[in-house]
């Protein structure tokens, strides 16, 4: 299968819609829900779908499993030419960016590790919900990368300069009561998904 191609017999992203709102699921537990071509390519074909139709208010964004999302696959982008990554990153770019400006209400529910791009797909989304075994971290300082995808404008909008700079630079892992205490999440629920989905119901209508 080409990168970017749709496995329409295990689709990379699930959307399943909920009167005015879509829970837009990351699919790939077998592979962390990493954001690769193909399941990027998926996304962003859920968002601009979704996003033309007026009926829908909101988006809610979660994960299979114990990870909401990983970043990029990495064995993927270490096997891109220079054109090609810079091509992944501007698509990435681009869909952040979309996503934060969006009329619809974005909601991440993030239902366990968030990590490198995961992080910047929770980051430009409006609200942020988190489960108790939730982590948060930018790791790319440990792979000799740094994200591509407006983590490095979004985090430090949210949480500082400083701590934005830190987690940059030391790729430490933050748990869900950290993230909280800093403000990179505005709510800590055992249920990440119902928290945000009632969220997203009741603020739906007026945004």
């Amino acid at each position: 299968m080409k990168p970017g191609a749709r496995d329409e017999a295990h689709p990379a992203v699930i959307v399943e819609e909920r009167g005015t709102l879509a829970v837009i699921r990351i699919n790939r537990p077998e592979q962390r829900n990493s954001l690769s071509i193909a399941t990027l390519s998926e996304l962003e074909r859920a968002v601009v779908r979704l996003e033309a139709r007026d009926e829908i208010s909101a988006f809610v964004f979660t994960g299979t499993g114990d990870v909401f999302a990983s970043g990029a696959n990495i064995r993927e982008l270490q096997s891109l030419s220079p054109e090609s990554a810079r091509e992944f990153a501007g698509r990435g770019q681009h869909l952040f960016q979309r996503i934060s400006d969006a009329r619809q209400l974005t909601v991440a529910a993030v239902n366990g590790y968030c990590m490198g791009g995961g992080l910047d797909l929770a980051l430009s989304c409006r609200i942020r919900v988190a489960s108790p075994n939730a982590v948060f971290a930018h790791p790319g300082a440990r792979l000799g990368i740094i994200t591509g995808w407006g983590g490095t404008q979004r985090l430090p909008a949210l949480v500082g300069t400083a701590r934005a700079i830190e987690m940059f630079t030391t790729a430490r892992r933050i748990t869900a009561l950290e993230a909280f205490e800093i403000g990179l999440v505005s709510h800590l629920h055992a249920d990440a998904l119902a928290c945000a989905t009632e969220i997203a119901s009741r603020n739906s209508v007026s945004v």
